[in-house]
């Protein structure tokens, strides 16, 4: 029997396997990631990227090709039971609404299988491919105590079934960690689900419409005295369709579960054409792709078994679909835990850093569970007449940041250290860095902070200083940097360069200085000085310092995480506070 050894294994090659996998490659991490899909998904399945998860790709360098190849929705629409029969817009809104701090405020939509080919196509670069078709067939975690706090040790085993085999076809894979994204792996570590399934029953369908619906191509919730549909436009001419649906229809009297065999295209089809009139609606063609579903709100009572597997996406959280956060938070479960199984597997951090991703990201799922109960809830709900349909609409409009991403945050813990969050007043220690655009001081190229901080498992140290010109200041500066560049600095004892980026933002104006003007800790590049000033013609940048609620004559200290979440702020000058926030996980690393 064939046996390999792996420091991480990735069950599923879905959106959060892909995540994953490809974060870590590009750490050059030795990764696995195995699949039972013998090809990719050609259609249908999750559609939809919010704002949060567009700046997450774009931290991977992988935003743009999603952007050109989806549909953009900017707007949203709410359409109530008419007086005269049918239906009619009650409201037009932003699809994410104001105020938003948000680098994309839109979202894109595109099918699961081509948002799948970008990771794919990234993945090759790093020379790693899916395993497959490849299914687990058991799952063994070691209880030696010695192993599990050695991340040196191999104390998981899988051993899985390569399909495409016809001898030789088991394998045992010994690896330090595993995660996966899907329920056998929940099941078989024995991890359980709380919370309950509803009588919701919805349908789904993906087509390219004929139709003089005026609200065809923006995000539209539609409730009639015939039920409630969710339209939302996809790429090129296509459009999905969710459809509430009867459970007379599609319940089995005697098992009292769903049965898909009741159900076809056609019926959701016709129900959508009677939810939307007076508007007309038909397919071009055949119905590309369909489903139903019950909704279900769950969540794993754990993610991780001794921190050595772990669970993410949909096998720990289960959720409508309407508010698209499915594919959304599967990516940023494992976008939040790969950063750190690759600083435990360097031998840059404590193993117990790991033990933070449940703790984040399980709150996280929690409150989407709440959230997506009560809209859930209000979407499939009959309504009345105009003036009475307000509640949904409302609730949009306030959870905008949530449901964009945008608004998540963590908690205290040793990796989010609020104690001095008057430093960056509007920097809020636990949410992802609020983008904005500076310009560079070696050319007054203007360029949006996010841009500066790649998702190349660095912690970002973001020193916001005063005007240099001033001589004050510019004492302050160098005191700055002399504390930086001290051997006892966390800088230096925590690996320098390999560890952290030193990016620099002054309050100076690009006519004044240049970048060699700063300590050399602080302009270790050209491209690592910024100005909050406007550029070369007036038409962007400025503001940061009054954004970030900085105060230009104090400056501050920003820690960002690799994952681009805020993890401190601290008054220039107090560089113990910042020791102790990296001692407090980090582990001593030789220059």
């Amino acid at each position: 029997m064939e046996e390999s050894r792996v420091d991480v294994l990735i069950i599923g090659a879905g959106p959060a396997g892909l995540m994953c996998a490809n974060a870590l490659a590009h750490a050059k991490i030795p990764v696995r990631i195995i699949d039972k899909r013998p090809a990719d998904i050609p259609a249908g399945q999750a559609d939809g990227i919010h704002a949060r998860t567009l700046e997450i790709l774009q931290s991977y360098g992988l935003a743009r090709r999603l952007i050109d190849e989806s549909a953009l929705i900017h707007r949203a629409a709410f359409y109530i039971p008419s007086p005269k029969g049918g239906i009619e817009r009650l409201r037009r809104l932003p699809a994410i609404v104001a105020p938003t701090t948000a680098r994309y405020p839109f979202t894109c939509t595109l099918h699961q299988g081509a948002i799948e080919a970008i990771f794919h196509d990234d993945m090759k670069t790093q020379g790693l491919v899916i395993d497959r078709p490849t299914i687990p067939v058991s799952l063994e975690v070691s209880q030696d105590e010695g192993q599990l706090k050695d991340p040196q040790a191999y104390p998981v085993k899988v051993v899985v079934q390569h399909l495409d085999r016809t001898t030789d076809d088991t394998e045992v894979i010994h690896a330090k960690f595993a995660t996966g994204a899907h329920s056998w792996v929940r099941k078989t570590l024995g991890i359980n689900m709380e919370g309950d399934m509803t009588d919701f029953i919805w349908g789904v369908i993906d087509i390219n419409p004929d139709t003089d619906y005026p609200d065809v191509r923006n995000l539209a919730v539609v409730h009639s005295q015939a039920g409630s549909s969710l339209v939302i436009p996809r790429e090129g001419d296509l459009v999905r369709l969710y459809v509430q649906l009867s459970g007379a229809d599609v319940i089995d009297p005697e098992t009292g579960r769903l049965d898909k065999a009741r159900a076809n295209p056609q019926k959701v089809l016709e129900m959508a054409k009677k939810i939307l009139y007076p508007y007309r609606i038909d397919p071009i063609g055949d119905i590309r792709w369909w489903t139903m579903y019950v909704v279900g709100q769950r969540v794993a009572n754990t993610y991780t078994v001794n921190e050595r597997v772990f669970i993410a996406g949909d096998a720990c959280h289960t959720h409508s679909p309407k508010a698209g956060q499915g594919m959304n938070a599967s990516m940023s479960d494992t976008h939040n835990l790969a950063w750190k199984l690759a600083y435990v597997l360097r031998g840059w951090a404590d193993i117990s850093l790991l033990k933070t991703y449940e703790s984040e990201r399980r709150q996280f799922a929690v409150d989407l569970i709440n959230f997506d109960r009560q809209y859930a809830t209000l979407f499939s709900e009959k309504v009345g007449l105009k003036g009475h349909d307000d509640s949904l609409h409302d609730m949009f409009s306030r959870n905008g940041q949530f449901t964009s991403g945008i608004g998540i945050r963590y908690g205290p813990s040793p990796i989010v250290r609020n104690d001095y969050q008057s430093a960056a007043s509007r920097l809020i220690v636990g949410e992802r860095m609020v983008p904005h655009i500076f310009i560079l001081a070696s050319n007054a190229v203007p360029m949006n902070i996010h841009d500066a901080l790649p998702s190349d498992m660095r912690f970002k140290v973001l020193v916001f200083v005063g005007n240099i010109t001033d001589e004050t200041t510019a004492r302050q500066i160098r005191q700055v940097g002399e504390q930086l560049a001290a051997t006892d600095s966390f800088l230096q004892r925590y690996g320098g360069s390999k560890v952290f980026d030193v990016l620099c933002i002054s309050a100076s104006s690009k006519d004044d200085v240049d970048w060699t003007d700063f300590p050399k800790v602080l302009s270790s590049h050209w491209s690592k000085v910024f100005l909050d000033d406007e550029d070369m013609h007036r038409r962007t940048g400025g503001g940061g310092f009054a954004a970030y609620g900085i105060d230009p004559k104090s400056g501050a200290t920003v820690i960002v995480r690799p994952d681009g979440h805020v993890g401190l702020v601290a008054p220039n000058g107090h560089r113990d506070v910042v020791d102790a926030y990296f001692d407090s996980f980090l582990l001593p690393i030789a220059l």
